[in-house]
């Protein structure tokens, strides 16, 4: 009689059983992945980690660990474990209720393809069937690869492959016997048993895992207790990610989503950047290094934050690391909480169980916040919350989390490729993009479009310009007088163009202005990009008055780098699906077209002229002293009360641009000037990028005609518009080119 029943239900449930379409077209949700031009990942979005991998690229001990944790015999059994379902079912009764038995490794794909995680006996039933469905249709090694790249293992991760990139930060073929167990304990209780938040019962349920590998025979003796005795590092962070480019990721991101809206987080597009690993990573490094050093400069602010250790000892982990848990990180800056501090020695604890002494120059920065005498909310006692960083030597030092942003980025002249770009100090603090987003007054740093201005006007290299304080009354300017100063408050009277822009000498740009016109300029000014209604055209543009973001700066820059050409910036290279088939594709113009021409070629020679002489004796000689190198060209940028800092400069390959400054705009401090704040930045990047570039010079271009030059700094010789050169150079001034440069 129950044969029978169990026929007629087989007769009637199996033909309604759903297609193994899914399985036999098996397309998972696969995340947008974006890459560095060289190939290394710098972002994923989707809500499932995913690596498809094929069976037989499944390391046998990766198969082997699976078999042991999940299914022995699956290889021998027909889809269904029937001593396992009986010792199951006997469980369930004599427990009095519906708990999961022990399902075979078809069981489990059945049930994540097909059912819900309702536990019922009709539910059961559906599953044991399609589970030989499934035998019927597929072979052991297509169920076990289905089995291999769908199952759910913790931390978003979907399938061995993800799993081994998340928790240990290699490639599957890669994975020890003891790693494999780990993971292969997964998917009974991936949270339970998850290796970064539960390590002590993933431990326990890796060490069963490794005892059934020795039954079974994949190890032996010795291999088994290699396995147990191996120290596994598992990554506590997720991002698996080659350099820090998120704001980068987050920009191909938005263009993926607006080119290919449906399912663009599921379909496994790769978006290719032009971003390669190494200026990237010497962008960051450099950024990072600039805002640290401004923070240093000016002084150590104090505790962040006190926690009540009233009822917690210094060997309770669990309650500090609750604590800790909810004060963001950041990558280098850990936070920790004191336990015990006196002017000569301070005793704190780190997330995860590690206690540090801090003593010596460790405590240098802070001292003061360690003084009796300290503030009360700022002092460094007991319960402080502190920031601790390892120092070049591996030693840890008090340092904080830096208030002050910054951006960078950098770009092919020739192209228009971003080759890097930062976007703000740490993107998980601050996902607002500085280079692409941020509005800031460009100071200094936009004279040279007003030079550049004045070139086409007949203004030359040697034309000599008063550096004397001026004032524009009420009446001229229709609102209230202006007296502009130069930014030491000195003045040098007549000097020669190269010399002031040198200098960065207020006074002269503005007279420069005032001759060629405002107007003029304002238009000028758009044929590199700038928006005329973002720089009024009043007297203030020659100081840099407006506004502009450094995604303009350095695409402006890169005319007098190029030549002359206008060219089109542009951070995502191709969009490809899962097949490698290129969906879309950058298409740049590069430089050399004449119509990408904005200026004159002359013009170009002569502004990159100028430019060089900034980077030898002007306001950032630093950059070619350090770099020791003669190519190098750009300016430097100071706003009112030190508002923003910048540094645009390039050569002939690379064009580059630093900014720094706070999102709600206030002083920067005393002597933090572009040079100062920005320029080292720019510095330490174009150190690397430039490592083995060798030093290049313009061509004069056609319609020159030179001069000896006597007496001054910059070139003996000077080039001139044919029709534009004067019939004597004039005499250098005196106190012309000797004089400090100050931006």
């Amino acid at each position: 009689m129950g044969v029978a029943v169990v026929a007629i239900v087989l007769v009637l449930t199996y033909p309604n059983l759903p297609t193994l379409e899914v399985l036999t077209d098996y397309r998972p949700k696969i995340p947008l992945r974006v890459y560095t031009a060289d190939g290394h990942l710098i972002g994923e979005f989707g809500e499932e980690r995913r690596s498809i991998v094929q069976i037989e690229d499944v390391p046998l001990v990766m198969k082997q660990a699976i078999l042991a944790a999940e299914d022995e015999r699956f290889y021998q059994h027909g889809g269904i474990d029937t001593l396992g379902m009986l010792r199951a079912a006997i469980m369930n009764l004599t427990s009095g209720g519906k708990k999961q038995g022990a399902s075979t490794i078809t069981q489990q794909v059945a049930r994540n393809f097909f059912l819900s995680s309702e536990k019922t006996y009709t539910r059961k039933l559906y599953e044991v069937l399609l589970s030989f469905k499934i035998e019927h249709n597929l072979t052991k090694d297509q169920i076990l690869e289905l089995y291999v790249n769908q199952i759910y293992l913790g931390q978003r991760a979907y399938g061995f492959a993800a799993a081994a990139s998340i928790y240990f930060g290699k490639p599957l073929k890669d994975l020890t016997a003891a790693e494999a167990a780990m993971l292969a304990g997964l998917p009974k209780a991936p949270s339970a048993f998850n290796p970064v938040v539960n390590p002590k019962r993933a431990k326990l349920r890796q060490q069963y895992v490794l005892r059934r590998m020795k039954e079974m025979g994949a190890l032996d003796e010795k291999q088994h207790e290699a396995a147990l005795k191996q120290t596994l590092v598992v990554k506590r962070e997720t991002n698996d990610y080659a350099v820090h480019a998120e704001h980068v990721a987050e920009m191909a991101r938005q263009m993926a989503a607006d080119r290919f809206p449906e399912d663009v987080y599921s379909r496994g597009l790769r978006v290719f950047t032009t971003i390669t690993r190494a200026d990237q990573a010497a962008a960051y490094a450099a950024l990072r290094r600039g805002v640290f050093d401004y923070d240093r400069r000016h002084g150590y602010r104090g505790a962040e934050s006190y926690v009540d250790l009233k009822d917690v000892k210094s060997d309770q982990d669990e309650a500090l690391d609750e604590i800790l848990a909810d004060i963001y990180g950041g990558e280098d800056l850990s936070p920790a909480i004191v336990l015990a501090a006196s002017p000569k020695e301070v005793k704190a604890y780190r997330k995860g169980g590690d206690l540090i002494t801090l003593s010596g120059d460790a405590l240098k920065f802070a001292n003061r916040m360690l003084d009796e005498k300290a503030p009360p909310n700022k002092r460094i006692r007991r319960g402080a919350v502190i920031r601790v960083q390892k120092d070049d030597k591996g030693a840890w030092q008090i340092v904080q989390m830096p208030e002050v942003e910054s951006a960078f980025v950098s770009i092919d002249p020739q192209t228009g490729s971003i080759r890097a770009l930062v976007g703000g100090f740490d993107f998980n603090k601050n996902k607002f993009n500085h280079v692409s987003q941020a509005w800031r007054q460009p100071g200094s740093s936009f004279k040279p479009f007003i030079y550049s201005a004045a070139l086409e006007k007949g203004f030359t290299p040697t034309t000599i310009v008063l550096d004397e304080p001026i004032v524009f009354p009420a009446s001229v300017t229709g609102s209230q007088a202006w007296e502009p100063k130069n930014y030491d408050g000195k003045y040098e009277g007549p000097m020669r163009l190269r010399t002031a822009l040198a200098k960065s000498k207020n006074m002269v740009s503005i007279r420069v202005l005032q001759s060629i016109g405002t107007h003029y300029a304002q238009d000028y000014a758009t044929r590199f990009g700038f928006e005329a209604e973002k720089h009024p055209a009043y007297l203030t543009m020659a100081l840099g008055a407006g506004s502009v973001t450094p995604w303009q700066m350095v695409t402006a820059y890169a005319t007098f780098a190029n030549g002359g050409y206008r060219i089109q910036p542009y951070v995502v290279r191709d969009i490809r699906d899962d097949k490698d088939q290129i969906l879309a594709q950058a298409q740049p113009t590069p430089a050399g077209i004449e119509e990408l021409r904005i200026i004159d070629p002359r013009n170009a020679f002569v502004m990159d002229s100028l430019l060089r002489d900034v980077t030898i004796y002007g306001t950032a000689a630093r950059a070619s002293a350090t770099l020791k190198r003669k190519d190098l060209a750009g300016k430097t940028g100071t706003t009112n009360e030190h508002v923003d800092a910048w540094f645009c400069g390039y050569q002939q390959t690379l064009t580059g641009c630093a900014w720094m400054g706070f999102d709600q705009p206030k002083d920067l401090g005393k002597g933090e000037t572009g040079g100062a704040a920005a320029l080292p930045i720019w510095i330490n990047y174009m150190a690397k990028a430039l490592k083995d570039v060798p030093e290049s010079f313009p061509p004069v271009p056609e319609g020159m005609v030179s001069k000896e030059v006597v007496g001054a700094k910059g070139p003996a010789k000077e080039y001139f518009y044919k029709e534009h050169a004067p019939e004597e150079v004039p005499e250098q001034q005196a106190g012309d080119a000797d004089s400090k440069p100050v931006d």
